[in-house]
């Protein structure tokens, strides 16, 4: 994991990004909305995972208050399984810990049972769940929260 780095999102990466969420969710986000994201959205806080040059993938987060919300996060299907996806998520918590923000939130796919246990391994426990949250197959999201960062 040493030759991977986690540098803040620019305008320059986000052509990667599109990509890498493409490939990774059913209903990508566009680019608009990402660039509104890096632009204009003073909550928003994105980040990159880099490697040789490459971005492998990316997270990102809202932080409201005293609590974060994570939006997203994503490793290209072909750089899976290398620690990409544990430096993100660690690179989120950290910006939490810098900017005073005591619990994270996200929302995960029931059936995504490997991010489900990224998240656990991280501290993230099960406290609801959102019935049809996800509008291409009606899927149930878990609520997962990380409190005391």
């Amino acid at each position: 994991m040493n030759d991977i780095d986690i540098i803040c999102l620019k305008s320059e990466h986000i052509d990667s990004v599109i990509t890498i969420d493409t490939l990774c969710f059913a209903i990508p986000w566009s680019r608009e909305s990402f660039q509104k994201e890096v632009d204009s959205n003073k909550f928003a806080r994105y980040i990159v995972a880099k490697k040789n040059n490459i971005i492998i993938g990316y997270a990102g987060m809202w932080l409201i208050l005293d609590e974060g919300h994570i939006t997203n996060i994503a490793v290209h299907p072909e750089y899976r399984g290398i620690g990409a996806g544990n430096l993100l998520l660690e690179g989120l918590i950290e910006i939490c810990k810098s900017e005073s923000i005591n619990s994270l939130t996200l929302e995960v796919r029931k059936s995504n049972i490997v991010a489900q246990n990224l998240y656990k391994k991280y501290g993230f426990v099960e406290e609801g769940l959102r019935k049809e949250y996800y509008g291409d197959n009606k899927e149930d999201a878990i609520i997962m929260w990380k409190h005391n960062i």
